[in-house]
């Protein structure tokens, strides 16, 4: 193995720490098993990839500890099915049960999207926008039968009461029709005659509550209010339906229009009182905001909108007195990456920033005062919570290696670092127990899809509570996932790249390459390399096919420090591009690639890249796939001045032409594909349409997969679209990379 090369694989049964099943498996799934072990090894299709019966299971979800900490709730279907019920699992004595019996084979949805628990043994949950309670005893019905598009279901502190925002309620004190996402509360009871009471409401529908969060002891409730009042309308035009003309109108705001207006308030529970908090500039982003124990004090963190100016500010919820608490100032900021949350005894706030270099837990006790550095070191804090009672501080971070998220605690007034999850390459994303002596992860690596995994922050094994997978899983020849190591050919910056590989790899042999699908925090020790990746399966396909797979932690990505980002700045299409190409020439130098068979794709962002790659790089590239292509930076979201700034200067046009593949098109010597779906709108598909104007113009060869009413999401729309336009993606890159082993689609 080449110097830089490396795996991450999970351990083995016989590893350090135990990784224990909660539950045996059934007998029925027992013989599905054996029966699939003697028979031949299953065929890898993008058809058997991506069934509706999932091959790699249904993901459990929405993990929800009950208030004294005894079991935790949780969304899953272990028969692989898109629709979630809900589960329920005891830690003391390893009992995992199906609380809810709503879904089958044949049920339409995603299932129950969020479930609490009471103590008493009950449960509440979402379906379809609507509120149940399910009782101990298993008797269950909806409630709540005026509100719909109810979502961010809380309880109380003290477990006595619950709050959730509703879109499309009725208040009938006033008989109006709410159509905001409006402030509920009600007390933990499903009594037919108790209602919820309506705190914050909106009757425009472009303006709602965002998220909420109570005070410590449930007296208050702080929440953010979003105006989407003064952004543009825009009407989408599309065809679909049987052809039929289709107009999808939206707020969508491009760089320099008006955008949405954040208003912090809090709640007095007990006089039913709402104040609002007005800041400088409402058109900053609002990341979170926390209100202490007793509901006296609220912090709002913000930014402006390029995230170069970082302000949190402290305000008095009685006076409505506003300060700034802490600021800094830093041009060329890339990554908003900030959180912050009250130190135990509400001493001051516990502060997530870069200000440093990486991003690092601080304590600040007051407002103007020096900050106290908690960690430290050449890694980064993705997410972290206080453990108030505890007086200790958890958080996820890449300590042990830049793909991983590993979970660790640190006392809050400062001290020694300590791992707390599993010793098992991978990621988590923890849910505590109230009194964080448990957690509930949703953890997976390279080799595994994603599982819910329990384990007591005290030590001890980690239970493996879900088995996702269905039996065959096991019967096909998965690619091994490496990881290599290498430095920017153009200013030297260190490179981590996640390497796909055929699972029959001949060291001695050169493989074509595919770059993709490109993106910015594409390496990851999970499966797919990204949570919300739809492409694992296309991944393992080409692999299976005799390719090779390549992502990059390019410029912008998280993880690496400031630094690392900020060489983004003002440089889509730039930096990013040039990384990619040093992961190419990197393995080219290797032996490990034919360097005249190497493909890139990406959507969105990732489609931007492949099509400023396909122009500025034509001689490392053979071919490339964009789906959905952010060709013009003028109709970008806002939020993405982050990295391309505003739309005004002296250096503009420029500028921004200079990131818009629109403009740079002309270079393009080799296939590319576009996929576009025509309902998009995040990235219009008119702007495609003007890509293909100027490939024709200039006479460049190109196909175009136009998906009927199809969203940005292309990829997911649908299994049916999925396995289409996956397959169609397989045979353009076989036509032209032309892989050793059979590269049919089947």
């Amino acid at each position: 193995m080449s110097e830089g090369m490396m795996r991450i694989k999970g351990l083995m049964a016989a590893a350090a720490v135990a990784v224990v099943m909660a539950a045996p498996a059934s007998a029925a799934w027992a013989a599905e098993a054996s029966r699939v072990a003697s028979a031949a090894a299953p065929h890898m299709s993008i058809d058997n990839l991506y069934r509706t019966q999932s091959l790699v299971g249904t993901t459990p979800e929405g993990f929800a500890w009950s208030p004294d900490g005894s079991r935790v709730a949780f969304l899953w279907n272990e028969e692989g099915y898109p629709f979630r019920d809900v589960w329920v699992f005891d830690p003391a004595t390893g009992d995992k049960s199906r609380l809810t019996h709503l879904g089958g084979a044949e049920a339409a949805g995603a299932g129950v999207s969020q479930v609490v628990m009471n103590d008493d043994g009950s449960i509440f949950y979402v379906l379809q926008g609507e509120l149940h309670h399910l009782d101990a005893s298993g008797e269950g019905r909806r409630i709540e039968s005026d509100k719909g598009a109810i979502r961010q279901l809380t309880l109380s502190p003290d477990g006595r009461s619950l709050a959730y925002v509703s879109g499309g309620a009725v208040d009938s004190r006033a008989d109006r029709y709410l159509a905001g996402g409006g402030l509920w509360i009600r007390p933990v009871s499903a009594q037919a005659d108790i209602s919820s009471r309506h705190v914050v409401g909106y009757e425009d529908p472009k303006v709602y509550v965002e998220q909420f969060t109570y005070s410590g002891d449930g007296s208050h409730i702080a929440f953010v209010r979003a105006d989407n009042r003064p952004l543009p309308v825009r009407d989408i035009h599309y065809d679909a339906n049987g052809g039929q003309a289709q107009v999808s109108r939206v707020a969508r705001p491009f760089p320099g229009e008006p955008t949405t207006l954040f208003t912090a308030g809090v709640v007095d529970l007990s006089a039913s009182r709402v104040r609002y908090f007005e800041r400088p500039a409402d058109d900053h982003h609002i990341w979170d905001i926390g209100i202490n124990t007793d509901g006296s004090r609220l912090f709002i963190n913000s930014s402006d909108q390029l995230a170069d100016d970082h302000t949190i500010y402290m305000a008095d919820t009685a006076t409505g007195a506003l300060e700034v608490f802490y600021h800094e100032y830093d041009f060329g900021h890339t990554r908003p990456d900030w959180r912050a949350a009250w130190a135990p005894g509400d001493d001051g706030l516990i502060i997530l920033t870069d200000r440093d270099g990486y991003l690092h837990l601080y304590h600040q006790r007051a407002g103007g005062q020096p900050l106290k550095r908690l960690t430290d070191g050449e890694w980064e804090i993705e997410q972290f919570q206080v453990d108030r009672d505890n007086r200790q501080i958890y958080f996820t971070s890449n300590q042990s290696h830049l793909a991983e998220r590993q979970l660790y605690r640190v006392p809050a007034a400062g001290g020694p670092v300590e791992r707390v999850s599993p010793d098992r390459p991978g990621v988590h994303a923890p849910v505590f127990s109230p009194d964080h002596s448990r957690v509930a992860s949703f953890f997976s690596d390279d080799n595994t899809p994603p599982e819910l995994f329990v384990f007591d922050t005290r030590g001890g094994q980690a239970v493996q509570v879900t088995r996702s997978p269905q039996p065959d899983f096991d019967q096909f020849d998965w690619a091994d996932i490496r990881y290599v190591t290498f430095n920017s050919h153009v200013d030297g910056a260190r490179l981590l790249g996640r390497l796909t590989m055929p699972p029959n790899y001949d060291a001695s042999r050169r493989y074509p390459l595919i770059v993709g699908s490109v993106y910015s925090d594409a390496v990851k020790n999970q499966w797919g390399g990204r949570r919300a990746h739809p492409t694992w399966g296309l991944d393992q396909y080409l692999a299976a096919q005799g390719y090779i797979v390549l992502n990059v932690n390019i410029a912008g990505s998280w993880g690496q420090g400031r630094a690392h980002a900020k060489r983004m700045h003002h440089s889509y299409g730039t930096m990013d591009i040039d990384d990619l190409e040093s992961g190419v020439r990197h393995l080219v130098a290797q032996g490990m690639v034919d360097p005249a068979r190497v493909g890139i794709w990406g959507s969105s962002y990732g489609g931007l890249m492949t099509l400023m790659s396909l122009s500025k790089k034509p001689d490392v590239y053979a071919v490339g796939i964009a789906g959905a292509p952010a060709t013009n930076v003028w109709h970008a979201y806002p939020s993405q001045m982050w990295i391309m700034g505003p739309p005004d200067g002296e250096d503009m046009p420029a500028r921004y032409e200079a990131q818009s593949a629109l403009y740079q098109v002309q270079g393009i010597q080799d296939p590319v594909m576009i996929i576009h779906g025509t309902r998009d709108q995040v990235v219009l598909y008119a702007d495609t349409v003007a890509v293909m104007e100027k490939l024709i113009a200039a006479e460049i060869p190109h196909e175009v997969l136009t998906i009927p009413g199809g969203s940005h999401s292309w990829a997911t729309d649908n299994l049916a679209q999925t396995r289409y336009a996956f397959k169609k993606m397989v045979d353009f890159f076989n036509r032209t990379l032309r892989p050793d082993t059979d590269g049919g689609v089947k």
